[in-house]
């Protein structure tokens, strides 16, 4: 493999792991399930909850890049264009993130303490059940030129495998962190990471928005 070639597959493996953790930081019902299962029950059973919606995300990762697989030539093609709607689908993803009151996905806990498979299987399904998430992988695939051909098995396992990394990289910040401040942690709090979080996803997507618009022009 040439040094070009080797580039490419780095440049993969960095969107794969940002798709990851983008995919996986807005705090849904899982986001809320995990952290509230740190809180009550521990960092562990809380990672086992994130662990759970990363299976459930692959998933659909995979769904979303075997279907845009047949589209490859068509997406390098138009590469610059798609990754403008990209980063504008991300935009509006990022402004309903920092508008979202995360709270209200918030379910009062059990107080038994089900083994690390029970809050992984729960956390898996209530994933799975939102197939809204496909929308959100078709513009994060768009706006990193995140498409790998169908015959290349080893380059596809090997850009579904960065997203995992991304997405378990995320859920062993955010419990270690609720972990950390769990005895001064306020509900509260949840809303300020979910704007934080909804913040950096406005920003990356305007630094891809402009660099998408330069590499039109110039």
């Amino acid at each position: 493999m040439n040094w070009i070639g080797q580039i490419a597959i780095v440049d993969l493996l960095i969107s794969g792991v940002l798709i990851g953790i983008i995919v996986s930081a807005p705090l849904g019902p899982v986001g809320i399930l995990c952290i509230q299962r740190t809180l009550n029950k521990g960092r562990w059973v809380g990672f086992a909850t994130g662990l759970g919606a990363t299976m459930s995300d692959i998933i659909y990762a995979v769904l979303t890049g075997y279907g845009m697989s047949f589209m490859y030539d068509f997406i390098h093609k138009y590469e610059i264009p798609l990754q403008i709607v990209g980063s504008i689908l991300l935009l509006f993803f990022g402004i309903y993130t920092f508008r979202t009151d995360p709270l209200k996905s918030m379910h009062k806990g059990s107080g038994t303490t089900n083994s690390y498979l029970q809050n992984l299987i729960t956390a898996f399904f209530v994933t799975l059940s939102n197939p809204l998430i496909i929308a959100l992988f078709i513009a994060l695939f768009a706006r990193f030129s995140f498409v790998v051909p169908e015959n290349n098995i080893g380059l596809q396992a090997t850009a579904y495998l960065s997203i995992a990394i991304g997405a378990v990289l995320w859920w062993l910040t955010l419990t270690f962190f609720i972990n950390k401040v769990r005895t001064k942690f306020k509900m509260k709090g949840i809303r300020r990471i979910n704007r934080t979080i909804g913040v950096g996803v406005i920003f990356a997507s305007i630094v891809g928005l402009v660099h998408a618009i330069s590499s039109c022009c110039f």
